[in-house]
């Protein structure tokens, strides 16, 4: 797949950018990453081309940081087991600042193969326990993340802890999914985009799943939390998270300079 991302932002930085992202399934382990991304930053007052970025650390921070957004308001109000199924760029990044922004007694990672598992947790800074199936990772999570390929789910509502926060990552085709039905009906739904999860989620669209809120209007507060309940935040991704994103990148670099 190539994805064409474009986004005007007045209120945040008056940006304009475009990213554009190819999505390779790679069928055996490769060394090139599945998703590649660069971002073009314009001038939103004459259209002169400003700036080109890695999109692709772009993407990985600003998902993770909208995950953590999430987790701070709908995460239960003791939480000390961290799970993330999957070992791959979003892993690394999630990890990252999760372990910088909350403070959890255990992580826990799973990931299809096993190795690329023990490689992230002998890569990363903090001590991470590597499980063997992702119902033993799972199991007594507080909060749990779904960074993976799986096209069928890999996480079942019946392994998940009452009051647990999910933050499912993968799956950004409407036919592919990483949550099973019983964990996305029985639990509050919450999505960055109505739009874009009832046309691109196969967890929300085949399940069937109610929305309850986008993320913005619970940090507008407009829409409660919950965070006594078992929460899901379906997560595809947004333009205008890489357009602030990009800009702040770009500010930053021309202060410097």
């Amino acid at each position: 797949f190539l994805g064409v991302m474009p986004a005007y932002s007045a209120a945040e930085g008056d940006a304009l950018t475009t990213k554009l992202e190819t999505f390779y399934e790679h069928k055996k382990d490769s060394s090139v990453p599945s998703h590649q991304a660069t971002v073009l930053l314009f001038d939103p007052r004459n259209g002169s081309l400003k700036a080109v970025l890695d999109g692709s650390v772009i993407t990985a921070k600003r998902t993770a940081a909208v995950s953590a957004i999430a987790t701070k308001l709908l995460m239960p109000a003791f939480a000390e087991v961290l799970c993330i199924l999957g070992a791959g760029v979003q892993a690394y990044s999630h990890y990252d600042i999760f372990t910088e922004l909350f403070t959890f007694k255990e992580v826990r990672i799973w990931n299809r193969t096993k190795e690329k598992a023990v490689k992230f947790a002998n890569s990363v800074n903090g001590p991470v326990q590597v499980c063997s199936s992702a119902q033993e990772a799972v199991t007594g999570a507080d909060v749990i993340i779904t960074v993976t390929m799986a096209t069928t789910p890999i996480l079942l509502g019946a392994w998940v802890k009452p009051g647990a926060h999910i933050n499912a990552v993968g799956a950004s085709r409407p036919d592919w999914r990483e949550l099973d039905d019983e964990l996305m009906k029985n639990s509050v739904l919450f999505v960055d985009s109505r739009e874009a999860a009832l046309t691109e989620s196969g967890d929300v669209i085949l399940s069937g799943a109610e929305i309850f809120a986008e993320l913005g209007e619970v940090v507008k507060g407009t829409k409660p939390a919950l965070p006594e309940k078992t929460t899901v935040f379906k997560s595809l991704g947004m333009a205008v998270e890489d357009t602030v994103a990009a800009k702040f990148v770009y500010d930053s670099w021309s202060a410097g300079n």
